[in-house]
């Protein structure tokens, strides 16, 4: 049950951070890293959704799991935050 309550809190972590602006660093496999930035969309029971800032505003979804083992790091936008509380 500790796995459950562990995503659920990664889940409701991204629901605060809905439509900001993120970075995203995901592993491909044999030393391949995938890193871009764009802007959390949404977020379902299972994944979550990320709109990058490329020529077509392509879309990626991960699973909350990739964030729990690693396999996906997402980094937010900690300007924004900054700028808010002066």
């Amino acid at each position: 049950m500790a796995e459950k309550a562990a995503l659920e809190a990664i889940r409701t972590k991204l629901d605060s951070h809905l439509g900001e602006r993120v970075r995203v660093r995901a592993s491909e496999g044999r030393r391949k890293v995938f890193e871009r930035e764009g802007v959390l969309e949404k977020t379902y029971p299972s994944i979550f959704i990320v709109r990058f800032d490329d020529d077509d505003s392509r879309a990626m979804s991960w699973s909350y799991i990739d964030v729990l083992t690693d396999a996906v790091e997402i980094h937010f936008d900690t300007t924004a935050d900054a700028d808010s509380d002066n």
